[in-house]
């Protein structure tokens, strides 16, 4: 298992690299660059820019270098620890991505452990419990989690305590912590109000996850070690607890590699309807205004955590069933 960590550990650069090249390649595929986007909106304003003024800008950033020169450009920077300059902004990435990065986490990471917390518990009920009530109730739940949009179950909530308890549940913080240092007192209503949209966000996961818990532990059931154990005299709960959830999670286990960054980039409609500071409304707005630097390096965190995520969901899937062994099959 250490080798193996080991060794994925070290292919990490490589796939970094392959990856920026990939992300590069993509950002800069549309035509133009962010300066005449810019010069273009500036247009419709009635402004203008000089021609002295554009080419010191392009000289600037490097757009007037070729496609290969950006490239490199930027990839030197990334290894000395410099995002470059936000053209829209005029902010360094790293300040940018700093500020948003901490509550894109706290979100992600509280969602994934309520989605899990629910959903295996949820799967293994409507399994064990298979055409009873509980069973039924567990389905509609279900589709519903699956069918409703995250976006319509936020404008909802967010009109309910509006209406009823006169509370805007819009942003991370009330508006007596805008501006409030990090103490106790911001921090437990930092919390609080991150119970809303992680649960928001929580809702379909847990959904289709309980789904294939559930699909998974029915099919585990029926096979022949289940009733050779049955057959032992062994109680039902310790029969069903003890082998087949451990097999019926090994699936749930593998989609770690995607479901942490589909939690960043899924809060995208969520974080623009209810004001949420975290990184998917600014990886949209750099990618719509071309800024190369600033959405660059967002997808490059997207990649890590995907490279992240599958490296923890194959030593899980190592520890969870020990009839698979990574140092064999690598």
């Amino acid at each position: 298992m250490l080798r193996y960590t080991l060794r994925r550990l070290a292919l990490l650069p490589f796939l970094l690299l392959l990856f920026s090249v990939i992300i590069f390649i993509i950002i800069q595929a549309p035509p133009g660059d962010f300066l005449s986007s810019y010069i273009a909106q500036l247009a419709q304003t009635g402004s203008s820019v000089s021609q002295e003024q554009a080419e010191a800008l392009r000289q600037q950033y490097g757009l007037n270098r070729s496609f290969v020169e950006q490239y490199f450009l930027w990839l030197g920077n990334v290894l000395q620890g410099d995002l470059g300059i936000s053209m829209e902004y005029r902010q360094p990435v790293a300040e940018l991505i700093a500020v948003r990065l901490p509550p894109t986490l706290a979100l992600a990471v509280f969602a994934l452990i309520f989605t899990w917390a629910l959903a295996v518990p949820l799967g293994i009920i409507g399994a064990v419990r298979q055409h009873t009530w509980i069973d039924y109730v567990f389905t509609i739940f279900s589709y519903v989690g699956v069918a409703t949009p995250n976006f319509l179950i936020a404008l909802v909530l967010m009109w309910f305590f509006f209406a009823n308890f006169g509370v805007n549940m819009s942003g991370l913080n009330s508006p007596e912590f805008a501006d409030a240092p990090w103490d106790a007192a911001r921090t437990l209503d930092f919390l609080a109000r991150l119970l809303i949209p992680m649960a928001i966000l929580g809702l379909d996961g847990t959904a289709r996850l309980a789904r294939i818990m559930r699909a998974n532990l029915l099919d585990e059931l029926n096979k022949p070690y289940v009733e050779a154990a049955r057959t032992r005299g062994l109680s039902e709960w310790r029969i069903i607890m003890k082998y087949p959830v451990r097999m019926a999670l090994s699936p749930l286990i593998s989609t770690l590699g995607w479901y942490l960054p589909q939690l960043f980039s899924g809060s995208l409609i969520l974080a623009t309807v209810m004001n949420l500071p975290n990184i998917g409304p600014l990886l949209l707005r750099s990618l719509t205004n071309q800024d190369m630097f600033l959405a660059g390096s967002i997808l490059l965190v997207y990649s890590l955590l995907t490279i992240i995520g599958t490296l923890i969901s194959d030593i899980l899937l190592a520890w969870v069933d020990p009839r698979i062994q990574l140092d064999r099959a690598s």
